[in-house]
């Protein structure tokens, strides 16, 4: 057999440790970078959990000083985003480190932008906008989700436009990420489905994005059956080291697969709505996820019918339309199993809402890697099926 002539693909990923106690790392890997002065970038949630505490003690045991900014909310605003860079330059800090879900991890990424680059961060949204690489960044991921530290990806809330704002660039991959599965054992039930939800999102996006490869497609769809396989058990056993340790593992794997396939338009929409409802950014995942697909199958089907069967779905001797069917009855059966079962409208989305949210939804740049391109008006319509 004659093979085609293969496409040359680039690829990032960072360094990363996976296992119990990854987190207590933090100081030895701050060391290996020549760091003196760590600015912790982190949330209220997460200092009282204690997660924050065993990264200052593994910080203390090798000499190094570190300022703690708390102040990093769901959906990382901006003006946050600001404040924290003029801290980190006040206090002479010279690396930093994200602790928390994709909210500190973001921000953290943020302030390293500005803190370089000496401009607003809204100045930097969309792709390779950045021109001086930030200080060294360390992750220690506290959800199986978001991706964020092993992603070139950054999502920031633009306050004044009401908007998430996606800046995506090779300079923001994080230097290492501490992959630790302990720190999952405080997540609430809800935490626990809607950023497993975000994972899979991001495989099932990454596995039918139009920048898909062979290594994308790999890391994607073995994502999608860890997290199909353990998220459940994982929500019901919260102290299960080793189910964390797996959906933990399918993040990581999802988080690497979309830094390098891109998205689609379940992000972009979800940040639409993000950014004007302050809403879960996981939660609106996981709804939009099943009317997205909905829209794209015929696109995609064979892409889909490779993820149903990820999902256990025995796709055999069946239409285009009955694979389609039980896809989405495989989405909507786990977000069941997960207690996930919310609409936009119970979130308090309205119809009058929706053509505000498509317009920004049509301009983020995660739907250029969208299987089907949509019209303003066909988000309007998967907005709608979603209420």
């Amino acid at each position: 057999m004659v093979l085609a002539t293969l496409e040359m693909r680039k690829f990032v990923a960072p360094e990363f440790v996976i296992g119990s106690d990854a987190r207590r790392l933090a100081g030895r890997y701050a060391k290996n970078i020549s760091a003196t002065h760590v600015f912790i970038v982190t949330g209220p949630n997460i200092i009282k959990a204690g997660w924050v505490t065993d990264v200052t003690e593994s910080l203390d045991a090798e000499g190094i000083q570190y300022t703690i900014f708390p102040d990093v909310t769901p959906n990382p605003r901006d003006h946050e985003v600001m404040n924290g860079a003029e801290i980190y330059t006040q206090s002479g800090c010279d690396a930093i480190v994200g602790v928390g879900g994709g909210s500190p991890m973001d921000c953290a990424k943020g302030i390293g932008i500005v803190v370089s680059n000496h401009k607003d961060i809204l100045a930097f949204e969309g792709v390779d906008t950045i021109t001086m690489p930030p200080p060294p960044l360390i992750c220690v991921p506290t959800t199986a989700g978001t991706g964020a530290d092993v992603s070139q990806f950054a999502i920031i809330n633009d306050t004044k436009r009401r908007v998430k704002i996606a800046i995506i660039s090779k300079k923001i991959v994080p230097d290492i990420a501490l992959v630790d599965p302990v720190p999952l054992t405080t997540l609430t039930p809800d935490l626990t489905a809607h950023t497993g939800m975000d994972a899979i999102t991001h495989s099932v996006e990454a596995y039918v994005s139009n920048a898909s490869s062979a290594v994308t497609d790999t890391l994607a769809l073995e994502s999608i059956s860890q997290m199909c396989k353990y998220l459940v058990k994982a929500q019901k056993n919260p102290d299960n080291i080793a189910y964390r340790n797996q959906t933990l593992l399918g993040s990581l794997l999802a988080g690497l697969a979309f830094s390098n396939a891109s998205l689609g338009a379940v992000h972009a929409m979800a940040h639409s709505l993000g950014g004007f409802s302050d809403l879960p950014h996981g939660a609106c995942n996981s709804i939009l996820l099943g009317p997205v697909i909905e829209f794209n199958f015929g696109a995609c089907p064979d892409r889909y019918e490779a993820i149903g069967k990820r999902l256990n779905v025995d796709m055999a001797r069946l239409s285009p339309d009955e694979k389609k069917g039980k896809v989405l009855s495989a989405v909507r059966t786990l977000r069941e199993a997960l207690g996930d079962t919310a609409t936009l409208s119970d979130m308090g989305v309205t119809k009058k809402d929706i053509p505000e949210l498509a317009r920004k939804a049509k301009r983020d740049p995660c739907l250029a890697t969208n299987p089907r391109m949509p019209t303003i008006e066909d988000i309007e319509r998967i907005y709608e099926l979603a209420l």
